[in-house]
């Protein structure tokens, strides 16, 4: 349904950093469904994964390698390579010793990444059988191609792009992002892959990439559950013509930075607006909390609540069950008196009850939009949290139903 989101924008090539799809026919013939993105000798990469405890096989190679000198980064649609045990190790180690044999490169430079369905063994002939022909394809500019190649329930690719000017020098930064269901990021089943031809320390690109997650893909949750395959890497080529960054200052390192935020911001909120069956975007916004982790139990309390989104699935102003979260957040000492609680622009409820000046009528036009805020304000301190979430709908039943047949 991907409420908001359209086709995707221009997303410039980043000199240094080539994609390739090819079909493998995990789940179908003819799917593409293998992609491999190569980097230019001496780039730099960063990631954060999932911290799932049953993480797939790939996240656990891809963590052994992550501080090496990647080259190569190889993902598989259709097929999560998780829940399996040793054998799925040894399956992903020999999916990217293949490319790398082909590559002419060490079995370390490659980091694997799965998305699909669990507990089923990686078809790891299909996959080599794939790698000649993703490699002949290898492209800069194959970023779109690329967006549609990790997609699993995804019902539109994700992706964006930023550039800006220092010293007449033009820095690029491209991302692409796959999620529409088990969507409740908490790393630092979605994949993100943001490059820049800027150059970075990989002390300064770990911190970057820890810090834009945090603001985006960890704030955003579909159904409240953190899959076994969650990672982002952010990739920093060093093609561009300027100074190496080697610390988290200086008006480059700024400028950089806004530009990371924003491509994660996009891409992370592109998974939302996608997210399985969503009719609604819908932002939840806490201020006044005594700290930043009791905003953030507030705020998830009303986005993982059944009641909450299956009231906005039906666009029934329902605040009440609003209330009720918020109450049962866990957040000690909550005065209730105290709190003010928002549907867009109308005060719906105020000191502990509804509000004087709010009407049904009011609350109904709020909800029958399709991009809604939810604001609550706890009256406690200064600190703030946003997050971002979908209604529940019919259609959500239905595709997680029926996702293995």
């Amino acid at each position: 349904m991907a409420v908001g989101l359209g086709p995707l924008p221009t997303l410039h090539p980043v000199p240094g950093f080539e994609l390739g799809i090819a079909s493998a026919g995990i789940k179908r013939p003819g799917r593409k469904d293998v992609v491999v993105m190569r980097c230019a000798e001496g780039a730099t990469i960063a990631g954060v994964t999932t911290t799932n405890a049953f993480c797939a096989a790939p996240v656990l190679v891809t963590r052994e390698r992550l501080d090496g000198e990647v080259r190569y980064l190889l993902t598989n649609t259709g097929n999560a390579n998780a829940g399996t045990g040793p054998d799925g190790l040894v399956r992903a180690r020999r999916s990217c010793a293949r490319l790398a044999a082909l590559a002419g490169v060490s079995e370390d430079a490659v980091l694997p990444f799965s998305t699909g369905v669990i507990g089923e063994p990686l078809p790891v002939e299909k996959i080599e059988g794939a790698l000649e022909a993703a490699l002949a394809d290898l492209k800069v500019d194959n970023w779109a191609q690329a967006a549609e190649g990790i997609m699993t329930t995804d019902t539109q690719p994700k992706g964006a792009s930023r550039q800006f000017e220092h010293d007449g020098v033009t820095v690029t930064i491209t991302g692409i992002s796959k999620g529409a269901g088990m969507i409740r990021p908490n790393m630092a089943t979605m994949l993100g892959y943001i490059a820049t031809d800027a150059k970075v320390t990989r002390d300064v690109l770990h911190a970057l990439v820890r810090d834009a997650a945090n603001k985006s893909f960890n704030r955003i949750t579909i159904d409240g559950d953190t899959s076994t395959n969650d990672c982002c890497m952010l990739i920093a080529t060093g093609q561009a013509a300027l100074p190496e960054i080697t610390a988290a200052s200086g008006e480059l390192f700024a400028k950089l930075k806004q530009a990371v935020f924003d491509v994660f911001m996009e891409i992370a909120q592109a998974i939302v607006r996608d997210g399985e069956g969503a009719t609604k975007f819908v932002t939840v916004q806490v201020n006044g909390g005594g700290n930043h982790q009791e905003c953030l139990d507030v705020a998830y309390a009303v986005a993982h609540s059944p009641l909450i989104k299956t009231a906005l699935f039906a666009s029934d102003p329902n605040w009440g069950r609003i209330l009720a979260a918020v109450g049962y957040a866990g957040v000690p000492n909550l005065d209730v008196s105290k709190i003010d609680v928002f549907l867009g622009e109308v005060c719906i409820a105020s000191q502990g009850g509804r509000a004087a000046t709010y009407t049904e009528a009011q609350g109904a036009a709020v909800m029958a939009r399709e991009e809604i805020t939810i604001r609550i304000e706890l009256g406690r301190g200064d600190c703030s949290e946003t997050i971002w979430t979908t209604d529940l709908s019919h259609e959500y039943v239905k595709i997680n139903a029926e996702y293995r047949t």
